[in-house]
């Protein structure tokens, strides 16, 4: 016995429903963005509650100390992690709704008695491992747990063929024999192949390898609804992996590759992998006061943040020195690479939450072509988005990504800590061009000395 009529169980998860379709739409634009994340929220909180009323009542107590454990670790979790640090949160989260859907369905075998339902679980089992065990290394790639560069050995594609041949016999006779032993032993196999295929990705390409392992979950949760008969888990998941699959291949088109090619690029060389090396070639330094003279007298300039300008939380401080020099009668905008930062809209939020106004953020089609016509480019933390080589250099890691056409600027000023190199462990030519010039220190602190000097003048 349940607290709440199947009827309007079943009215209720389509209210959920339509709260997660709408989410999406309002995630779609900057101005709509916060309230459809209040709507989705909104979905989510009916489809908990109807899963509560709905529930046996004597499931409740188990339901009460799920909800407890996982609020115990969920809550402290969000609270803390810094906004650098979100892609590591979303894996997480993929890692955690994918390794659930694998539970749920390996306890629903000896309730499954038709052979589509033993499909359903089998490829539940097998995704949602693959999620889990994949999301762990993406990880500890981004938190730096281990390293960031493609981890290969000899003869890793046979290891991978032998894995994916063994998971896929042991689904069938899953299928076939209803065996909880061969259901664990897949759940294994799923596991080894996560970590497989996510371990020859290195450096910049992890946030897309993250994107698509949620597109996986997705597909898992999805199934799940199939194997417990839930419509609102259908729906959820279904949503979950086509929006994961259209951004895995949005982030893909933006880095100028194929997701073959960000997999499986590592076995041939094509990998970006991260390096700390440092370069010893000369560059032009520059003051705060240097800097502030070239953005005072210009008459237009375009800010490109990145990276480096998230971990120094220096974003309101770029957001007071665009107000400056706009006092000035300086047109400012700022260059938006759909990849900066470790995931699509990072630096969209981070300039949202400094009061940017979403008409002064433009997107790389639209700013690239005026970029001939600026007085100053100042990019502050970002590195692979403006790198030349993209272009010009055929065995560079990152050839063929669309970058800023930073380089078009009359005078460029990169704001860098030190000469280490981007994500992607290549050096930056633009670094040594004529029109360059360099003021090293954390973003924050030279965005304030420079803010500091524009007013002085």
């Amino acid at each position: 016995m349940s607290l709440l009529d199947p009827v309007w169980t079943s009215l209720l998860y389509l209210a959920a429903a339509v709260c997660f379709i709408l989410a999406l739409r309002g995630l779609s634009s900057p101005r709509t963005a916060r309230r459809g994340n209040l709507v989705g929220a909104l979905g989510a909180l009916i489809a908990v509650v109807t899963v509560f009323l709905s529930a046996r009542l004597e499931n409740i107590p188990w339901i009460l100390a799920a909800i407890a454990v996982g609020s115990a670790v969920a809550a402290p979790v969000a609270r803390r992690v810094k906004m650098t640090q979100m892609p590591q949160l979303v894996a997480l989260f993929n890692g955690v709704g994918g390794g659930a859907a694998a539970l749920v369905a390996l306890l629903e075998l000896g309730h499954a008695g038709e052979p589509w339902v033993r499909v359903a679980i089998v490829f539940t089992l097998l995704v949602g491992a693959v999620s889990f065990a994949g999301s762990g290394i993406t990880f500890a790639k981004l938190q730096e747990l281990m390293t960031t560069r493609p981890v290969v050995f000899p003869g890793l594609p046979a290891v991978m063929s032998v894995v994916l041949l063994a998971a896929v016999a042991s689904g069938v006779a899953v299928v076939v024999s209803g065996s909880l032993p061969l259901a664990v032993l897949l759940l294994v196999l799923g596991l080894a192949a996560g970590v497989l295929l996510v371990l020859p990705v290195g450096g910049a390409d992890v946030p897309i390898v993250i994107s698509l392992l949620n597109a996986f979950t997705g597909l898992a949760v999805a199934a799940s609804g199939l194997v417990l008969g839930n419509v609102l888990l259908v729906v959820a998941g279904t949503l979950v992996g086509a929006s994961g699959t259209i951004l895995t291949r949005a982030m893909a088109a933006a880095m100028g590759r194929s997701v073959a090619g960000i997999l499986f690029g590592a076995f041939r060389g094509g990998s970006t992998a991260g390096s700390t090396a440092v370069s010893e070639r000369p560059v032009r330094s520059s003051s705060a006061e240097d800097v502030a003279v070239l953005l005072g007298y210009a008459q237009r300039v375009i800010i490109v943040p990145g990276y480096g300008l998230a971990v120094a939380q220096g974003q309101h401080t770029a957001a007071e020195l665009a107000l400056a020099l706009e006092a000035r009668g300086i047109e400012v905008d700022f260059a938006i690479h759909p990849v900066a930062g470790r995931m699509p809209g990072h630096m969209n939020v981070l300039l949202a939450e400094a009061n940017v106004p979403y008409e002064s953020l433009k997107e790389m089609g639209e700013i690239n072509p005026q970029f001939k016509t600026t007085d100053v480019a100042l990019v502050v933390g970002a590195n692979d988005v403006v790198n030349p080589a993209a272009k010009t250099s055929s065995g560079s890691p990152i050839y063929g990504m669309p970058i800023l056409e930073v380089a078009d600027a009359r005078q460029v000023v990169f704001l860098k800590r030190s000469m280490r190199p981007g994500f992607a462990g290549i050096e930056n030519d633009l670094l040594y061009e004529p029109q360059t010039s360099l003021l090293f220190g954390d973003a924050k602190d030279s965005l304030a000395q420079v803010l500091g000097a524009v007013k002085a003048l």
